[in-house]
């Protein structure tokens, strides 16, 4: 066995079977994280650089709280460091550092190894960019829609209003330009690890959407989702007529979406999430049971019950518990 002294706290928190490790005048205990210390306060620091390590550990070293730690092991590829500990721990040392997030764990964060629900928002929270900008840019009428976006953010519209009238600024535009989008539609980094996550877990996933069919449907597709929902673009002839039919997905049928896709399929209360970045996810963040923002406008990261605000999608699987 490797000479205490000489290891890293990463090293022995990978390789050493001890329950505790000493360096520096420091001690060290560990945990795994289905049995972590009682009546104590959980972080899990997350990172995807090597380069993070010693940053991190040169902070564990110079905290003066008596820490547990544990490696918290997910698909999607971070590396994470659960610490735990009976005291509120600083980590202003990591706010300016991209690479490096924490997030304090709920006590009653949903439980990755039971069935779930995940209703994400689709413009810039699953896909990074938002398909009327680019709809509107390929039609040649971007900086009208941009005006009446600008209107919107005024609180001059409600999103109904705001929908409608950006819609009617693509009239008579080829609707060949929605298939030229589906075929190059930015997945957010980290969707697809995540996802095939959560379905290893038997989780439901699900897209509800203030944009188009087109795209939740491609989504729906590429992904194997459970269910997407969004607004039907009217087409004739080949040209786009400049309206929507049907049911608008506002804020509203997005909360609602929450309710509607759990009682489908018997989501167990604590395991509705929900996911979104703008003020129209606010609903919907409030009626799931757990509400993530991802990088998020103001309003919603205040609703929300916890914020992913550096790394990717990747992050989530990270914020539920194992059972």
């Amino acid at each position: 066995m490797e000479n205490l002294s000489q290891s890293t706290v990463f090293e022995w928190l990978n390789s050493e079977s001890s329950m505790s490790y000493g360096t520096g005048g420091k001690r060290f205990s560990r945990h795994v994280e289905t049995h972590f210390p009682s009546a104590s306060l959980r972080y899990r620091i997350l990172f995807s650089e090597n380069s993070s390590q010693a940053v991190i550990e040169d902070w564990l070293l110079c905290n003066t709280a008596e820490l547990s730690l544990a490696v918290i092991s997910r698909s999607t590829g971070l590396t994470c460091i659960e610490v735990c500990a009976a005291e509120t721990l600083n980590f202003a040392a990591f706010k300016t550092l991209s690479d490096i997030e924490v997030f304090q764990l709920k006590a009653d964060a949903p439980v990755l190894n039971q069935p779930g629900l995940l209703v994400m928002d689709m413009d810039s929270t699953a896909i990074e960019i938002e398909c009327i900008d680019e709809l509107a840019e390929m039609a040649g009428v971007g900086a009208a829609v941009a005006a009446v976006t600008e209107q919107a953010m005024q609180g001059e519209l409600d999103f109904e209003q705001s929908l409608r009238a950006r819609v009617a600024k693509l009239e008579d535009a080829d609707a060949d330009i929605i298939h030229r989008l589906c075929s190059k539609l930015p997945l957010m980094p980290g969707l697809n690890e995540m996802i095939a996550e959560l379905k290893q877990y038997q989780w439901r996933t699900v897209v509800a959407s203030g944009g188009f069919t087109p795209f939740v449907n491609h989504l729906k597709q590429l992904l194997d989702l459970d269910a997407a929902y969004a607004n039907e673009l009217d087409i004739v002839e080949g040209k786009l007529v400049g309206t929507v039919s049907g049911q608008v997905v506002d804020a509203q049928f997005k909360a609602d979406t929450v309710e509607s896709c759990a009682k489908q399929w018997s989501i167990a209360k604590g395991q509705r999430v929900a996911i979104g970045d703008g003020a129209n996810d606010i609903p919907m963040i409030n009626i799931a049971d757990f509400g993530i923002a991802y990088h998020a406008k103001p309003k919603l990261a205040s609703a929300a019950d916890i914020n992913i605000e550096k790394l990717n999608l990747k992050v989530l699987p990270y914020l539920f518990q194992l059972n």
